[in-house]
């Protein structure tokens, strides 16, 4: 095995990629306002708020699930089992996935199109940066087991 490989990377990112986003949908905001329509604010803000309670149980799932199957939860830490239960099953990256929902939901909570872009913006980032070394690192100690695993479930959704 490449040592490089042993671990994805030594620093969490996604977390402060997603908070970088949320920044930057706040401060692009405010010196570029976008207005959103005034169509039915209330149900937008009921979807956010939605989007939110969906994600944060999507995370504890995802999180109970890695911890249940004795591997790490830091997206840092070397895997020491390959997790393809839980919400595994349906994509390879629920915690990503989630951080994504909690970005759209605050958004649609303040009325603010920025976060939307933030979101894609993160995405984009997370998968370049860290997805992409985390494939790898799998793919590293479970070979064929995560190729399978890679045909059969979305990176995303």
């Amino acid at each position: 095995m490449n040592a490089y490989r042993s671990k994805p990377f030594v620093f969490p990112w996604p977390p402060l990629v997603f908070a970088a986003a949320i920044l930057s949908a706040l401060t692009l905001q405010r010196f570029f306002p976008v207005i959103m329509p005034d169509t039915n604010v209330l149900a937008w803000r009921a979807v956010g708020f939605l989007l939110i309670g969906a994600a944060v149980c999507l995370d504890v799932w995802a999180m109970r699930t890695l911890l249940d199957n004795h591997t790490t939860v830091l997206p840092h830490r070397c895997s020491s089992h390959l997790v393809t239960t839980g919400p595994y099953r349906f994509t390879r990256n629920p915690i990503y996935l989630g951080y994504t929902l909690i970005t759209t939901g605050i958004g649609l909570i303040l009325q603010n199109p920025w976060f939307l872009a933030g979101a894609v913006a993160a995405i984009a980032v997370t998968t370049v940066i860290s997805v992409r070394r985390e494939e790898l690192h799998l793919l590293s100690r479970f070979g064929i087991e995560f190729e399978t695993y890679c045909r059969r479930t979305a990176r995303w959704i």
